[in-house]
């Protein structure tokens, strides 16, 4: 076996010690089983190499993972999946909205308010027990790109302007609790810093530890309908277009799939995948 301690090239460009844990950690939480998890550590070991990228480290396990339980190669795309909701950032918003509405919110997708100073329109609104939170969502298209410190000071001067107003909203809507901001990558130290200090809520791919939004989607089973490895691109933009955005959607309106043209055979086998990866 070759020697893996070693060096890999993050997406940031960064180098970081091969983490044979992390590995391990991202192939049990989507429910591979520990003697598939040890063929596959052991397979991708065998093949590092000093300098070589986590991309790299990810499509061969990936590679690995589809030749044996293909539900389980979609959950694994996971993070690469939400790139594919851009490039504009509009059904990355779609995608936060339903998973709170599976979370006992009823949502908006960009709701104009009047603030004290000028209006804002609002990613998403999230409303539960008469108590609204405003969540602004910043997608990246690109893997390597972190939130920094202006992402939440300008939302925070955007939801001060939006609460010294809210006395109009009161009534109708209900009490204007939190704010949050959500991405698909990360954030920077700075961020989390500022954030925490004003009372803003940060949700990114990885934070909060324990109920980050991977983890989220992970519990709930909440995928995206781009995980599937078995619909085409072209498929996905029409379901997005359709505002299909999760997996579990698709199992709901199963019209859409004769909509594509897609032939009796394939549209069983892409619900079988669909219904194993939402566990159904």
């Amino acid at each position: 076996m070759k020697n893996y301690s070693i060096d890999i090239i993050k997406s940031s460009g960064l180098k970081d010690p091969f983490s044979e844990e992390k590995l391990k950690k991202s192939l049990k939480i989507i429910g591979v089983d520990s003697n598939l998890v040890e063929q596959i550590l052991l397979k991708v070991k065998n093949e590092l190499y000093e300098g070589i990228s986590t991309k790299e480290i990810y499509n061969r396990a990936f590679s690995l993972l589809k030749k044996e339980k293909g539900h389980l190669a979609s959950k694994y795309k996971l993070k690469k999946a939400i790139y594919e909701l851009g490039p504009t950032g509009f059904p990355f918003e779609r995608f936060i909205s339903a998973i709170l509405k599976y979370s006992g919110y009823s949502t908006e997708v960009g709701k104009i308010f009047e603030g004290k100073c000028i209006s804002h329109e609002v990613d998403v609104v999230a409303k539960k027990n008469n108590k609204v939170t405003t969540v602004e969502c910043k997608f990246h298209s690109e893997q390597g790109l972190k939130c920094n410190v202006k992402v939440p000071l300008y939302i925070n001067s955007r939801y001060k302007d939006i609460v010294r107003n809210w006395g109009k909203y009161l009534k109708v809507i209900g009490d204007l609790e939190s704010c949050w901001v959500v991405t698909n990558t990360r954030f920077t130290k700075d961020a989390v810093q500022y954030a925490n200090c004003v009372g803003l809520y940060l949700l990114s791919w990885d934070y909060p530890e324990n109920d980050s939004l991977k983890d989220r989607i992970n519990r709930l089973g909440l995928y995206p309908i781009t995980v599937s490895t078995l619909l085409t691109e072209e498929e996905k933009e029409f379901l997005l277009s359709r505002d299909i955005v999760l997996c579990r959607d698709l199992i709901n309106d199963a019209f859409y799939l004769d909509k594509c043209g897609i032939s009796k055979a394939r549209k069983e086998k892409i619900f079988n995948e669909i219904q194993r990866i939402c566990k159904c």
